[in-house]
């Protein structure tokens, strides 16, 4: 064994962040990334050092570990979205539930909380009800492809290589949402090649066929977004007519003309071209409308789970006031509003605002208001004061967590319970330690929503202090 920058036959030791895996050397601890698993015997040889930190990469595997499983997607090997195909489910999920642990007794100093066993996805493909797809017309092609002799288009519509802003994979099958985005996808791709359209050039900002983005609702809606990269109406119209009339299952057709220099479109004005300008999510007896700028939880089945626990942890009698914070268009805030006295919500998004009141409308909810700004400025003493202090606090942060001023905010509102819902284990723990003088932890409960990916959710229930 070297102690600087080769090892010979070492077990890989566990999983770390960001799914990667980790080495225990007698030098310190080496992080690997790509196709590893906690228990291969491997040779490893170090690529990168900074500071303490050493990042290394497989040079010969002796032998593969008992949790590993063959991987079912045919991309696997160059895309970056699903990288625990390789680990057998049940591992995902304790390796999952292991990183809440670590991360609530190592940042948030809790260990007097049992933390539950982990809620399974009852589906581990075609789960995502969004998914968004590139065009470009500079195509990765595998070394498999390379070593063909096959000729190759330069064109592509599929997802980024990992660490490669400028390359795209063109993506056959994808497991992830479920049909008819596959179809959708193909189709559009083999039209845009025979129409000899032009796929977007990201490293000079030129081009007309940019992404588009497919909605697949548990109602059975089909949105489409298509993102243009240019003004041309000839080009746009041919698109939209042909998604029209090749896949008459989509409910809701639009673009897009983004000429910026990235694929945000949150400020770029949305053309409805057919079909209903929204699409519809079902949840017990609600209905979600889901515009194409809105958010919604990407798995609508592990969605309701996670709603459910949100509303059971919030202990609503009927008699509760509770604020929602970072309501977005307001699921949560709709889904408890039955069981409380009333729901506010606070969003920084005005658009979210907007619709979460029209999800209170159509669903007959009038128990329930919304506001938007800034959290540490709307909640002051005269907000308090107006809309009567909480009984329950509900807050689900985007993943950097709730900032300092938003806690101390939420500490001044002094509510009972607080239901903390974290897709960031990591910054979930750090804010939790901020209110621990204060409150106590009393249940968690993480929620696998996004199955073979190392990302988990967790749901954490905060109690007062006498």
């Amino acid at each position: 064994m070297s102690k600087y920058n080769k090892y010979q036959s070492v077990e890989i030791t566990d999983f770390a962040a960001e799914g990667k895996c980790i080495y225990k050397s007698e030098d310190g601890v080496i992080f690997i990334e790509g196709n590893v698993a906690p228990g291969d015997i491997v040779d490893l040889e170090v690529v990168r050092t900074k500071k303490k930190l050493k990042e290394a990469v497989v040079t010969k595997v002796h032998s593969l570990s008992s949790l590993r499983t063959e991987p079912y997607c045919a991309h696997y090997s160059v895309c970056g979205g699903c990288k625990w195909q390789h680990i057998a489910y049940e591992h995902q999920l304790k390796f999952k539930r292991q990183q809440v642990v670590d991360h609530f007794e190592r940042i948030g100093k809790i260990k007097n909380v049992t933390i539950n066993e982990i809620v399974a996805a009852p589906a581990t493909e075609y789960y995502r009800n969004k998914l968004e797809f590139t065009f470009s017309n500079w195509r990765w092609l595998t070394k498999e492809q390379m070593d063909s002799g096959e000729q190759f288009t330069k064109n592509a519509l599929g997802f980024h290589v990992p660490k490669r802003f400028d390359k795209i994979f063109t993506v056959d099958h994808c497991h992830l949402q479920p049909d008819p985005s596959n179809s959708i996808r193909n189709s559009l791709h083999q039209f845009g090649e025979a129409q000899g359209i032009s796929y977007y050039d990201v490293r000079f900002n030129v081009g007309t066929l940019r992404n588009v983005i497919i909605r697949t609702a548990n109602s059975g809606d089909i949105m489409v977004i298509v993102q243009f990269g240019a003004q041309d109406d000839e080009a746009i119209e041919s698109v939209m007519q042909f998604l029209l009339k090749t896949h008459p299952e989509i409910t809701s057709l639009n673009y897009i003309v983004n000429l910026k220099g990235n694929d945000s479109y949150q400020d770029q004005d949305v053309v409805h071209y057919a079909g209903e300008k929204n699409i519809r999510e079902t949840m017990e007896d609600l209905t979600f409308l889901v515009g194409p700028k809105s958010f919604y939880q990407t798995n609508s089945q592990q969605a309701y789970t996670l709603f459910n626990i949100t509303r059971e942890y919030a202990g609503l009698t009927g008699n509760e006031s509770v604020y929602d914070l970072y309501t977005g268009t307001g699921t949560i805030a709709n889904f408890v509003a039955r069981k409380a006295k009333k729901v506010v919500g606070v969003e920084y998004v005005e658009a979210a605002v907007a619709d979460a009141r029209i999800n209170s409308q159509i669903n007959g909810i009038t128990n329930t208001s919304f506001f938007a700004g800034d959290m540490r400025r709307i909640m002051n003493e005269d907000f308090l004061r107006t809309h009567g202090r909480p009984d329950v606090i509900i807050t689900d942060p985007p993943r950097a967590g709730m900032d300092q001023p938003v806690v101390e905010t939420i500490l001044k509102a002094a509510p009972d319970r607080i239901v903390y819902v974290s897709c960031n284990t990591a910054t979930q723990a750090r804010d939790l330690a901020l209110m621990s003088d204060d409150y106590e932890v009393t249940k968690v409960q993480p929620v696998d929503m996004f199955p073979n990916t190392h990302h988990v959710e967790n749901i954490a229930l905060l109690v007062k202090k006498a």
